[in-house]
């Protein structure tokens, strides 16, 4: 007879045997594969995505160009960082730097061109000079899209004017 009851007290608890048993299991689970994601080591040979860039020659503009309306629709100023792209949208910032002195700036796309053909991208005087070829006219660059976190940091318009021209802010 005492082995009934003891079946029976052990087919009561049963169920919630089996509840308490599936709850550590998923809490167990959860809780494995959270500290897995968070601790998993970085793959250094892991393939990132690829960014946007492009490689060619620069030329500027300026003083002929100068109030004159963009594809923005903003009024041309040359002592503004900006340039002119044929595909990239209105609004796009850019990191440019001129392969030859390996110096950098960022840029906005604001007018559509080059018109020259075998030219990437036209910049403003600014940009030229910031780069160091406002003397020669032309330079070989790299274009890449400044996105994401660091574009959120940038705050146009202020950005726009270097300290260093006449006119500054």
């Amino acid at each position: 007879m005492q082995t009934t009851t003891v079946r029976h007290a052990q087919i009561r608890h049963l169920p919630i045997r089996a509840a308490a048993i599936a709850i550590l299991v998923t809490v167990g689970g959860v809780a494995a594969q959270a500290t897995a994601s968070s601790h998993a080591p970085h793959d250094p040979h892991a393939v990132k995505p690829a960014k946007w860039f492009q490689v060619g020659k620069a030329t500027w503009y300026g003083r002929r160009f100068q109030g004159h309306r963009t594809a923005s629709g903003e009024a041309f100023d040359s002592n503004i960082l900006t340039c002119a792209h044929r595909t990239l949208p209105i609004g796009t910032l850019l990191r440019v730097t001129n392969l030859g002195n390996r110096r950098a700036i960022m840029v906005r796309v604001n007018d559509r061109g080059p018109v020259p053909s075998g030219v990437i991208l036209d910049l403003s005087y600014a940009a030229a000079r910031s780069l160091g070829f406002n003397g020669k006219g032309s330079a070989r660059v790299r274009l890449e899209k400044v996105e994401g976190p660091e574009a959120a940091k940038l705050n146009w318009p202020d950005l726009g004017r270097p300290a260093s021209l006449p006119g500054s802010r």
